[in-house]
């Protein structure tokens, strides 16, 4: 998932700027190429969240390594984080990947009003909050009732500092056309996502429901979608019965890079869930032409994408399909996109606001 991946990425780097120590889950496997401390000792229990006896593991973790920082991603652990900064004289991060109360809120869930407020207390505790988006550091700032000095935008990230060379976006898109049997005449259309969260498979029936039937209503419009994601329900059957309607369902796939240098346009038809959408950056860093509801582009600066992201009001589906139907790139992505998103230069403003 985009927040796993993003973990992962920020520490990848972040652990070059600060010496790091990482505390998860006795389940994830130990990184290749990881500078910082890998410590996979928390329990797979659904209770570890509110389990007392961590704060005496983190505590000795803290005092073994004189560890001057805590950094909690998501306020889940907020008890936790609280309780050290007080008993171990530490300073408290916290490094919010979306308003979660919200999140929670748009996915159906009756209790994101208890998280919403220990989300507040959280972040009120802290002494630094990394927010994911501007849109979430004001939120933050305005209700939750943030020193604006203590607040910053950490943005998720992408790896590479350039978009990929022509040859390699050739050579992925003749990849995808022999893998699926598109013809060279048909224009590549992409979404993808964990389809067991709510706001993607939401997309995924948006697509099928409103986008597709739209695009088949204008002959002259050459083209096939497809969707990459795991945990796609079983009751979809792989969208077997729509490979006549110009969909293919690619499901989990070993290289996702592939699918988006080898992609004409990228469409984002999500409109639920916070946080920044990491497809979208990804795609958009990868040189690909983006269509997105408002919703959807939350964190990416229009300013900085060379005309190669257009904006769509949500729900207008009409007029996504139109931008479909009719868009012609301007430009290409330049300097500005990458020196924003590169997860070095994320790293290193991170730890700069560390050490500061």
């Amino acid at each position: 998932m985009g927040g796993q991946k993003g973990i992962a990425l920020f520490y990848s780097f972040f652990s070059k700027e600060l010496p790091v120590s990482i505390v998860t889950t006795k389940n994830n496997g130990t990184p290749e190429n990881l500078s910082a401390e890998f410590l996979p000792v928390l329990s797979m229990n659904k209770f570890r969240y509110i389990n007392p006896l961590l704060l005496l593991r983190i505590g000795r973790i803290i005092r073994e390594r004189n560890v001057t920082h805590l950094i909690l991603e998501q306020p889940f652990y907020g008890w936790l984080g609280i309780l050290a900064k007080w008993l171990f004289k530490i300073k408290l991060i916290i490094h919010s990947h979306n308003i979660e109360g919200l999140r929670f809120k748009s996915t159906g869930k009756w209790w994101w009003g208890i998280l919403l407020n220990y989300e507040k207390i959280t972040h009120r505790f802290a002494d630094i909050n990394f927010f994911i988006s501007d849109e979430d550091r004001q939120y933050a700032i305005q209700h939750f009732k943030l020193n604006p000095s203590k607040c910053n935008t950490i943005t998720y990230g992408f790896e590479r500092q350039q978009k990929p060379e022509s040859a390699e976006k050739t050579e992925a898109k003749i990849f995808l056309q022999k893998k699926y049997g598109i013809a060279p005449s048909k224009k590549i259309l992409l979404f993808n996502g964990t389809l067991d969260y709510k706001p993607n498979l939401d997309a995924v029936d948006t697509i099928l429901n409103h986008i597709n039937p739209l695009l088949l209503s204008e002959k002259k419009f050459d083209y096939t979608i497809i969707i990459c994601g795991k945990n796609l329900p079983a009751t979809y059957n792989e969208l077997k019965q729509y490979q006549s309607q110009n969909i293919i369902y690619a499901g989990f796939v070993d290289d996702i890079d592939i699918y988006f240098k080898g992609a004409d346009l990228f469409i984002n038809p999500v409109i639920d869930g916070g946080g920044i959408k990491t497809k979208l950056v990804e795609a958009l860093g990868f040189n690909i032409p983006c269509i997105s509801t408002v919703n959807g582009a939350i964190g990416v600066p229009l300013t900085i994408t060379n005309n190669q992201l257009k904006i769509i009001e949500n729900q207008n589906w009409q007029a996504f399909a139109n931008a479909i139907l009719h868009w012609h790139p301007e430009g290409e992505m330049g300097a500005d996109f990458f020196e924003h998103f590169y997860w070095g230069n994320i790293a290193r403003k991170a730890a700069k606001l560390l050490i500061d």
